[in-house]
């Protein structure tokens, strides 16, 4: 299996490069049926266009997707969806003069070790724009689940050193970074315009939650849910780690207060993220990814080029001070993909399993 397509029931695979003629994606394996909402599509590539404020990339892209194959009057026919975006605002020369030029931190080296051919079009394949495509498959699974009663949200919670304190979900998409925390918004903007004016970058952390997953979905072994989760999450550019629940502050938490308890109504806690053995649990799905800083600066910095002789780069164009702002977005739309994928392989079994299980009509999760 070649590394452009993901999932196994649901499958999506993506095409098209940041320079490229376009961008797209064909979706295989979505079932039949569903009214597909091509406006609810758009909504979220709008979420993630480039150039929506002056702390993003000015890249100006409509991301307008057409859908070209898969629907009969606006319901899925269970054949392959396909969608197309256009690139309509490539500045290919701002690249030119480091065709020959490896940047530090980008995948420019490990694409030509791998190919041996560099497209050095603003990382060809590599780029961050190729995310688009997963933002369209991601909108299509989210109205696929949203028929199961799963939804799912994301949040900006951590910029460089600065972090929420709180969590107001209602107002994130009421502010341009998509911070959970009104109070923190103000100082994670400070932090970006001071890298963006230093000619640096800065990194972020993206939190997200699915709720109304019932328990049961994820298999054993090498399908947990936890496991794809932090794959999905790792696919993305620019990603670095990856925590379910507490994650990596399991290590100061006591057997005792992070195995949380459970009553007749739920669990008294969600330390696990709604994952245990790598099946959901029926709590909320609880996930972290970090981003790291952008690698694409205007500084000077020592490199190598094709022939492995020593040189300097610097990077020109267009590029996100922090990524993790345009992040939100593909962070859900990778939950989205994990979890749709998992409840149609969890559908495959449960004729067989439904007279079984003592779970089958319980809607068990976090006492509020």
């Amino acid at each position: 299996m070649f590394g452009n397509t993901f999932g196994q029931l649901f499958r999506v695979m993506t095409f098209g490069e940041s320079h490229g003629a376009a961008l797209g994606v064909v979706i295989d394996g979505c079932p039949a049926g569903l009214p597909l909402d091509v406006s609810a599509i758009q909504q979220q590539l709008d979420r993630r266009r480039p150039g929506q404020s002056s702390l993003v990339t000015q890249r100006q892209e409509s991301d307008t997707a057409e859908l070209l194959s898969g629907t009969f009057e606006g319901v899925t026919t269970g054949t392959p969806l396909a969608f197309i975006v256009h690139n309509q605002d490539q500045r290919s020369k701002d690249y030119s003069a480091i065709k020959d030029l490896f940047r530090p931190g980008h995948a420019d080296f490990s694409y030509f070790a791998k190919y041996g051919v560099r497209d050095y079009r603003g990382g060809g394949r590599s780029s961050a724009r190729e995310t688009v495509s997963r933002v369209i498959a991601g909108a299509v699974a989210r109205q696929l689940l949203a028929t199961a009663g799963v939804t799912v949200k994301g949040g900006l919670i951590q910029v460089g050193t600065v972090k929420a304190g709180k969590y107001d979900w209602a107002q994130v998409e009421d502010n341009e970074l998509r911070c959970v925390d009104p109070d923190a918004i103000e100082p994670m903007r400070q932090a970006i315009e001071m890298a963006r004016k230093s000619r640096d970058s800065v990194g972020g952390v993206v939190e997200v939650v699915a709720e109304g997953v019932p328990p049961g979905w994820g298999e054993p072994v090498f399908g947990r849910l936890d496991a794809l989760i932090a794959g999905a999450l790792m696919s993305m550019p620019a990603a670095k780690a990856v925590e379910i629940g507490e994650g990596f502050a399991a290590v100061s938490i006591p057997g005792s207060v992070y195995h949380d308890e459970m009553t007749p109504e739920g669990f008294l806690s969600n330390n696990h993220g709604g994952v245990l053995g790598g099946i959901s649990t029926g709590a909320p799905v609880v996930a972290r990814v970090t981003f790291k800083p952008t690698s694409s600066l205007p500084q000077h910095c020592r490199t190598i080029d094709k022939d492995f002789s020593p040189a300097e780069v610097i990077t020109r164009g267009r590029h996100d001070p922090c990524v993790a702002l345009r992040a939100v977005p593909i962070v859900e739309a990778m939950l989205s993909l994990v979890l749709v994928d998992l409840w149609l392989q969890h559908a495959a079994q449960v004729s067989l399993r439904e007279g079984f299980s003592p779970l089958r009509r319980i809607n068990y999760g976090v006492v509020e």
